[in-house]
């Protein structure tokens, strides 16, 4: 999986330190700075592993003196008490930046989990399941990228990399035609998808020249329809009150693609326990 960017990392991580942290842990100053320690991080739950960078540079940002060794990578199925990682160094360090840490990878993990489990469901369909926008803010490139770890895929990463003509859009261009023509004129490079609620709609997109038909809150039976009569001629991707229990039904349709909200917007984060292995003092500088 193609990580982000490390600014976007980086960044991500200042954040939620500046968050946390703010001017100083007061807790943590309680520890004599020369300390240090060693954690191992364990799962308490069967997920998918993914967040691996933002945890380990949360740790970098606070103290040179710190270490993280892996057990798991990012992708991989991981089970019951089983050791992800150890954490090693700076006290102080460590213990401010624990929280941070995990949350950053027990979201990313559960996004990972979540969409491994749809991907699952639709195994030998060969329907692609895509992502959406509804993703936690500040954090939808880290999600993308769990996305990605649990083996679905992303669809427009935001409003400036795709077209998506939905129906106000329609309503303030006038038509799905007239919509369509100006995204060809304007931005022929991009995907050119258009949302539609029926066939006749479906239809005009298909003639109008867009790559890609978002058939929204379709049934089945209309599914089917349109498979027949539109597949290979423009993309068709399902979207719309689709959930775990029905999504096998609705590959089976034939559709090219399945877009699902909940890979990111209805996410359970992923149990993480960090336990303390030893204390020490460890007497190390920082380089200016």
């Amino acid at each position: 999986m193609d990580h982000p960017s490390p600014k976007v990392v980086t960044d991500d991580v200042a954040r939620a330190l500046e968050e946390d942290i703010g001017d100083g842990d007061r807790t943590a100053e309680l520890i004599p700075p020369e300390n240090s320690l060693q954690t191992r991080l364990v799962s308490r739950e069967t997920a998918v592993l993914a967040g691996q960078a933002w945890f380990e540079e949360t740790f970098r940002q606070l103290h040179c003196d710190i270490s993280v060794d892996w057990f798991a990578s990012d992708g991989e199925a991981i089970s019951i008490d089983q050791e992800i990682c150890c954490v090693s160094g700076n006290a102080r360090g460590v213990l401010s930046g624990e929280r941070t840490a995990i949350n950053f990878l027990q979201t990313l993990s559960g996004t990972a989990t979540q969409a491994r489990r749809y991907v699952d469901a639709v195994e030998g369909t060969g329907v692609i399941i895509l992502d959406t926008r509804k993703t936690l803010p500040g954090l939808r490139l880290a999600q993308k990228y769990a996305v990605r770890c649990g083996g679905a895929r992303n669809h427009r990463v935001g409003l400036f990399d795709a077209i998506l003509v939905k129906e106000n859009h329609i309503s303030a261009a006038g038509s799905i035609s007239a919509a369509v023509k100006n995204a060809l004129r304007l931005y022929p490079h991009l995907l050119l998808e258009v949302e539609v609620e029926n066939l006749e709609q479906l239809e005009e997109a298909h003639a109008a020249g867009a790559q890609r038909a978002l058939l929204d809150n379709f049934s089945n039976n209309q599914l089917r329809t349109a498979v027949e009569r539109f597949r290979g001629k423009i993309g068709l991707e399902a979207s719309g009150g689709i959930s775990l229990d029905t999504i096998r039904e609705t590959a089976l349709t034939g559709v090219d693609f399945i877009s699902v909200g909940d890979l990111t917007k209805s996410v359970k984060a992923t149990d993480f326990s960090m336990r303390f292995v030893r204390p020490g003092i460890r007497a190390t500088t920082c380089p200016d």
